[in-house]
């Protein structure tokens, strides 16, 4: 027995010690590589991908059909009073002379998106606000002038047209249905942020419905928390299909660069404003002459109103449909045409849907009864855009 333990330990041992040089000298003999862990790989050029890499084909599908605007501007600088000091005048003569008077060229850049083979593109009406020449460059390189086709301040949009555009066919982006788009669908901005260069970035649907934001007339944004920067204006906010849902249009932000809120004008809003572009050259909507406000819960208790739903009649437009209909200051609109008047804001996009020269029913909260005016729809006129010596 005790030899049989000796031959055992000794055959143990010399096992080991042979087990220590293989590991040392020749790992692979075991099956283990130079001590990495063995690991699963893709071969190389290999179509399987991960899931998240498969927003390439989203990307490389839309970002042909983003382009970068560039505009330029003429601004005169204001004249300072005392060059026409003739004191001033006297000691300095007219070195300084008109030289301040001259205009002088600022430059901006922007995004836009096309959305026609023959060469219309949308994009916001403040990247192409009063500029006198306006550039577009394509994914490809290609350069091409452009012109304002028509524009909607209400709504920030505008349309342009490339020059020449018929010779080559351009790729147009595919429109997506607005319907379909749910918060939480992830979502890519594309655009020339900061002028860079064209830039994809991604993240989700954080909302929809933005609206009482204070940014445009007619407000119905999607919030995404996509980084939306300055230059991003007028690109686009596409799918995971790379089908355009949005038109980015502005950033929330106290320092200027993306803090995950950015808002993008929704892709129904953005198609049915470009036809009328297209057709009319402008942007028809109706109007009847009223200001409205918010009914708060104050103001629902003083009025011993059931509800603050509703809009109330502030203010009359003096020779306006409403004023011509009966409409007066404190009367609560509480219905368009049949459809329910929640608050201003829908109240404001019932009255634009509608045709002018048409008769609609509107109801309304008179006192402690309701009573129901026909009004005749007037066409909204143009927003009123500041002068330049009113931005001084």
């Amino acid at each position: 027995m005790r030899r049989f333990w000796l031959i055992f330990a000794q055959t143990v041992t010399i096992s080991l010690a042979v087990l220590f040089v293989v590991s040392t000298l020749k790992p692979e003999w075991l099956g283990r590589g130079n001590g990495i862990v063995a690991l699963h790989e893709v071969a190389a050029g290999s179509d399987q991908v991960s899931a998240a890499a498969g927003f390439r084909d989203a990307a490389k599908t839309a970002l042909p059909s983003v382009v970068h605007i560039y505009t330029t501007k003429e601004v005169k600088t204001p004249r300072h009073p005392l060059l026409d000091d003739p004191v001033f005048r006297h000691f300095f003569g007219d070195r300084f002379g008109d030289s301040d008077n001259e205009p002088q060229q600022t430059s901006g850049l922007g995004s836009g998106v096309i959305v026609s083979a023959n060469g219309y593109i949308l994009t916001n009406y403040h990247v192409v606000e009063a500029a006198d020449d306006i550039e577009v460059a394509l994914a490809d390189g290609r350069k091409s002038k452009a012109r304002i086709v028509g524009s909607d301040p209400d709504t920030d949009l505008a349309v342009l047209q490339i020059k020449g555009a018929d010779k080559s066919p351009l790729p147009a982006i595919t429109f997506g249905q607005m319907d379909s788009v749910k918060v939480g669908d992830v979502v890519l901005a594309i655009g020339n942020p900061f002028g860079v260069g064209q830039t994809v970035t991604m993240g989700i649907v954080s909302a929809l419905g933005r609206s009482h934001l204070g940014i445009n007339t007619f407000e119905n944004f999607i919030q995404t928390d996509a980084a939306i920067n300055p230059g991003n204006s007028g690109g686009a906010l596409v799918d995971a299909s790379g089908n355009l849902i949005g038109i980015n249009t502005a950033i929330y932000s106290r320092s200027g660069g993306s803090l995950g809120i950015g808002f993008a004008i929704p892709v129904s809003t953005a198609k049915a404003v470009m036809e009328q572009i297209v057709q009319n050259g402008t942007v028809t909507r109706g109007w009847i002459g009223v200001e409205v406000q918010d009914i708060t819960p104050e103001l629902a208790e003083s009025f011993r109103l059931p509800s603050s739903d509703g809009a109330l009649i502030s203010g009359v437009v003096r020779g306006g449909p409403a004023d011509a209909a009966g409409v007066k200051p404190g009367d609560i609109l509480v219905a368009v045409g049949g459809k329910k008047v929640e608050d201003p804001e829908t109240m404001l996009n019932l009255v634009a849907n509608l045709h002018p020269g048409q008769s609609t029913a509107f109801k309304l909260r008179r006192g402690q009864g309701e009573v129901e005016l026909s009004i005749k729809i007037g066409k909204r006129p143009p927003m009123r855009r500041p002068t330049p010596s009113e931005d001084e």
